[in-house]
């Protein structure tokens, strides 16, 4: 029987799904706003409702960063707005160290931590993280499978 993941385990296991839907080649990254126990939004990194994707017609980089993609927590926090929800003292599970505008972003809209297991490039979100007082967690990896045992469970079929 495989081990119940802790909840940061499993929070970053939802980024980590969410960023299988992102569509810039450069860096898949996906994001999960928590409050309370409850996810409020997800997101990942992909192009704006109506563009061609990256992975369709190539980035477009300006400064060493591909600007026709819209950042995972960005993605994210415009969605929760878009539902009328609240991040303010959420939670923000990433799996890759926020660029500097996303730490910006979500410092402005009240995320109180920031959970991830990798690093990103370029980046001032520590020095913006620290000033704002966001606690940062970085922990390690979780497993990347799912484990779902359906010939063991015996109310499935």
């Amino acid at each position: 029987m495989n081990k119940r993941p802790d909840w940061d385990e499993y929070f970053l296991k939802l980024a980590m799904l969410a960023s299988e839907r992102a569509t810039c080649p450069r860096m898949h990254c996906g994001a999960v706003l928590v409050k309370n126990k409850n996810v409020i939004a997800t997101g990942y990194n992909g192009s704006i409702p109506g563009d061609a994707h990256c992975e369709e017609v190539g980035c477009l980089v300006v400064d060493n960063h591909c600007v026709r993609t819209v950042h995972a927590e960005m993605n994210a926090i415009v969605q929760a707005a878009r539902r009328g929800h609240s991040v303010d003292g959420a939670d923000a599970y990433v799996t890759n160290m926020p660029c500097t505008t996303c730490a910006k972003a979500l410092i402005t809209a009240g995320i109180k931590r920031v959970v991830v297991f990798s690093d990103y490039h370029d980046t001032m979100a520590m020095d913006f993280f620290n000033k704002a007082k966001v606690i940062i967690d970085r922990i390690k990896m979780p497993e990347a499978s799912i484990h779902y045992d359906l010939k063991n469970y015996s109310s499935a079929r």
